[in-house]
């Protein structure tokens, strides 16, 4: 079958976007043909039909042009890529078929849209480069925000979950990341070609107008991130097919200047999303977020993300919440200016690759108009972040004058529809306006003035489509016809004249509307390009305006929720008075929580061991003094009477159970790795959160590890730790150990019961209380009376093996009991040493018994099962 000339244009656009859904504009449908139309009648539910009914049909499905962005979120949220080919003329001027192009390729990571983003995160496109060390460049299309580094390949993992990017580019020759690490994040793969030297030189150089990116920060030990950055470029400028001016810089991200989070440490203290649910909501991002923009929402996510190790900036915006805390109107105040801002780093985007619609403009506008109120109240603060905000706050007066001249105060989705700029903004506008609008009226004061200068009382003025406006007189008045009428047309009755004057105005009044929206038109790219060409000024004006709002919600908090300035400096302390979990305290009832101290100095405890029940909430303490460090180290203040925090480079929390069941990992797998990592890559000035290491194995293997792991921590690494264990054995080492320190949650007895005070104590915890723990989750009675009887044997006699009653039951039921580590079971040449007559034992004697002894040993071993 010989294919149509349209669908020849279509198969040509389906090629130039390989792998790509392609909707093709068709009239008021986007239509989709072959395996795309069935594909998208599976995802979208739309109907699926065909293009003919011929014995080879072609399978088609559609949906209207409105309804574009609803299908298109759908589409990119199953991960798809999808080609835009839309009209790029217009129908009624088109000579034969209409041109057709694609405007713009749309993937997870490449979303501008503002239906598709959640305005209150960051959409990042990632590139990575392996290898030796790992090169990262990542990328906010809608924001402009670009970043690349360079990594130690065991820290992919980790920089991947700081990042949380909608999609990852990898080159077709390079193998595949590790499916723990990409998870369920789109991998695109991408032309070798665009991730080489050369390439990545070429179009960065282009991009920023630079011959090197040494001015960035850049030298050749950051080659595989250059390169890295070099393919996203390539990438977007593949997709977007518009400029991208507002991409003006390449960030060097330092890992050096910010605190090391790995992956699972974010899962553990459920940093930006729950563990559970995987959600922002019961997070600790979502806790300290009372921003009032998006730009700050996303602002304050990348600092939660990247806490500082820097002195200096923790100090910078401590003093900032201090200053604002002591004028409790400005806060208001900011917060309110803040409130009529709009997204100005998106609203920048759409407007320099071309997609800002006028009402987008409007909002740039109004953004502007509120700056003169924040710039007045920052021009009267002393602390050296305002006032460096201060200087870097453009008003933009020369972009907020034009565009307020321009637009009206309410501006259409599109530009094509008109009626948006001003009356008296533009004068050749006005009369277009006028003409179009006023038409009827100059035909009736025209008709009335002929109707006097020829003396024909029955003269009108007529229209049809085929010979335009016209004069009709009747056969009876022929005679007074002035000369300079044209005859046009002959009817039955009457004749029908043109003149200049009537042939000039019907050009103007019928392509009047067109011309108004023609104009309009070309008016909205003047201003779109007023802002494009401001939009390196607007960037920095909207980075103030987010960095303002985020300090501004974490004063709000703080005043709300009575937190203190925390005093952080470069020791290794951690002291923390009357801390609280900054999580459960907002979300439970008012005064509910119960807080908790912490001290931990440099030159006394590092170490603390913290016994107690489930429940009691030794894992909740040990958080919240992670999470505490956190705060402090974004520059927050903290829930807490008081606290000093000594800066850490790393924070590691070995918190919960997990597995790995698709890698082969059981859960004691994950858990040792975990620690593994955490006693490889600690350092001194680390602080290391860990709970129930050694829970996954057998009780003798589990003690063993968890005692050598804090030897470890304590003789070798000395950081900073929090050690929470069911193993009252390692209370010991309070006694062996010069650093560690017993805590415990305190619990008490009542009625057979117990009661949690989830306070922490000195001390070691007497008793675990697990019997009473699955009494209150609803263990069968029986159940736990059979395993109290039990716990009263065993302590009664501190057996190493269950007496043969007790074993044969345990066996009956199919379990076997463990006793504890410390508990040396009798052997029977113990007692027999004991009766030995020593002062009357010959020499020949010893060495008979000692033969014997030996040979009963060697017996022994060999029959036990290996």
């Amino acid at each position: 079958m010989v294919a149509t000339p349209m669908m020849q244009q279509y198969e040509e656009a389906k090629s130039a976007c390989p792998g790509a859904l392609l909707l093709f504009r068709m009239g008021d449908f986007y239509e989709l043909f072959h395996e795309d139309a069935r594909k998208a009648h599976r995802l979208l539910g739309i109907t699926l039909t065909s293009r003919d009914k011929s014995e080879n049909p072609i399978p088609m499905a559609g949906f209207p042009h409105h309804q574009l962005e609803g299908y298109l979120a759908k589409l990119i949220a199953a991960g798809c890529h999808v080609a835009v080919c839309d009209q790029t003329e217009d129908p009624k001027q088109a000579k034969g078929l209409v041109r057709r192009e694609v405007t713009r390729v749309v993937t997870p990571g490449t979303v501008t849209d503002e239906t598709l983003l959640d305005p209150r995160s960051n959409n990042f496109l990632t590139a990575v480069v392996s290898g030796e060390t790992v090169g990262l460049a990542w990328i906010d299309i809608s924001t402009g925000r670009f970043f690349a580094a360079t990594f130690p390949s065991d820290r992919l993992a980790d920089e991947l979950a700081r990042i949380g990017p909608a999609e990852i580019l990898v080159s077709d020759d390079a193998p595949d990341l590790p499916e723990n690490i990409v998870r369920d994040i789109p991998v695109t793969k991408r032309s070798s070609w665009t991730f080489s030297p050369a390439a990545s030189d070429k179009v960065l150089g282009k991009q920023f107008g630079t011959m090197s990116l040494e001015g960035f920060g850049f030298n050749e030990e950051d080659s595989a991130a250059v390169c890295a950055a070099g393919a996203v470029l390539e990438y977007v400028h593949e997709t977007q097919k518009s400029e991208l001016t507002h991409i003006d810089r390449l960030q060097h991200y330092r890992s050096s200047e910010t605190l090391q989070i790995d992956e699972a440490t974010r899962r553990s203290l459920e940093i930006s999303q729950t563990l559970r649910s995987q959600s922002r909501e019961g997070s600790l991002l979502a806790v300290l977020d009372r921003t009032v923009t998006a730009m700050g929402s996303r602002l304050l996510a990348q600092w939660i993300d990247n806490p500082l190790t820097n002195l200096e900036d923790i100090q910078s915006r401590l003093d900032v919440i201090e200053e604002l805390s002591e004028h409790s109107n400005l806060i208001d105040d900011f917060q309110k200016s803040l409130g009529n801002i709009y997204d100005m780093e998106r609203l920048l985007a759409r407007a320099t690759t071309g997609r800002a619609s006028p009402r987008d403009l409007q909002f740039v506008s109004r953004t502007l108009a509120v700056l003169p109120e924040i710039k007045a109240a920052l021009e009267k603060r002393q602390s050296s972040l305002l006032r460096k905000m201060d200087l870097k706050l453009d008003l933009c007066e020369d972009v907020r004058d034009t565009l307020e001249a321009a637009l009206k105060e309410d501006c259409p989705l599109t530009s094509r529809e008109g009626g948006f700029i001003r009356d008296g903004y533009h004068q050749e506008l006005d009369e277009l306006r006028l003409l179009s609008s006023g038409g009827k009226q100059w035909i009736a004061a025209y008709q009335a003035e002929e109707i006097e200068r020829s003396g024909i009382p029955n003269l009108k003025v007529g229209y049809n489509r085929v010979f335009g406006y016209y004069l009709e007189i009747t056969h009876a008045q022929r005679d007074k016809v002035p000369e300079h009428y044209l005859r046009k047309q002959t009817l039955k009755n009457a004749e029908r004249y043109i003149t200049p004057e009537l042939k000039e105005y019907e050009e103007k009044v019928l392509l009047a509307d067109q011309q108004v929206n023609d104009l309009e038109y070309e008016l909205y790219l003047t201003l779109r390009d007023c802002v494009s060409h401001a939009a390196p000024r607007l960037r920095t004006t909207a980075h103030v305006l987010a960095q303002l709002d985020v300090l501004c919600s974490f004063t709000a908090l703080a005043r709300a929720r009575g937190y203190c300035r925390p005093t952080v400096n470069t020791s290794t302390d951690l002291l923390i008075e009357a801390g609280r979990h900054p999580v459960l305290d907002a979300l439970g009832e008012e005064g509910a929580f119960v807080p908790n101290d912490t001290e931990i100095h440099s030159e006394q405890t590092q170490l603390f061991l913290i016994t107690g029940p489930n429940m009691a909430g030794k894992s909740t303490y040990i958080r919240q003094v992670a999470l505490i460090a956190i705060m402090a180290q974004t520059g927050s203040y903290v829930p807490a009477e008081s606290a000093t925090v000594g800066i850490a480079d790393r924070i590691y929390a070995r918190v919960g159970a997990s597995d790995e069941l698709s890698r082969g990992q059981s859960t004691f797998m994950v858990e040792m790795l975990e620690t593994a990592r955490i006693l490889n890559t600690a350092t001194e000035r680390s602080l290391v959160i860990l709970d129930e290491i050694g829970r996954g194995t057998s009780t003798y293997d589990g003690v063993s590890l968890a005692w050598s792991v804090v030897e470890y921590l304590h003789d070798q690494i000395k950081c900073r730790t929090l050690f929470a264990t069911h193993y009252h054995e390692l209370t010991e080492l309070e006694n062996i150990l010069e650093g560690v320190k017993n805590l415990n949650v305190a619990v008490r007895e009542w009625k057979d019961g117990i009661i949690f005070l989830h306070k922490i104590v000195d001390g070691a915890a007497s008793k675990s209380y697990g019997i009473h723990v699955a009494e209150l989750a609803g263990v069968p009675k029986e159940v736990n009376r059979r395993a109290k009887q039990l716990l009263t044997h065993l302590e009664e006699e501190h057996l190493d093996a269950l007496d043969p009653k007790l074993s044969a039951r345990s066996q009956s039921d199919g379990e076997t009991l463990q006793m504890t580590l410390f508990g040396p079971q009798e052997h029977p040449l113990l007692e027999e040493i004991r009766q030995l007559d020593l002062d009357h034992l010959t020499p020949l004697e010893s060495m008979q018994h000692l033969a014997k002894w030996r040979e009963l040993l060697r017996e022994e071993s060999q029959a036990k099962p290996r």
